[in-house]
């Protein structure tokens, strides 16, 4: 599992910093195993994620069946 991340203006954080917090907080099947920092997510007009452009990126290389 790959996070994507938005560090909050003023804030800096490392990958590893975020996948011990991951590690503490949440179950195994959750934690992430490598960390992406971006400027800002896709957002619809609605305001909610748009998660097809946030992974198109990842499977640019891959067919899917």
């Amino acid at each position: 599992m790959k996070a994507v991340v938005v560090l909050k203006p003023g804030t800096t954080a490392t990958g590893a910093e975020i996948i011990a917090t991951a590690r503490q907080r949440l179950p195994s099947y959750q934690k992430p195993k490598s960390v992406d920092f971006v400027a800002s997510l896709p957002k619809a007009p609605t305001g909610k994620v748009i998660k097809r452009e946030l992974r198109a990126p990842y499977w640019a290389d891959q067919e899917r069946t």
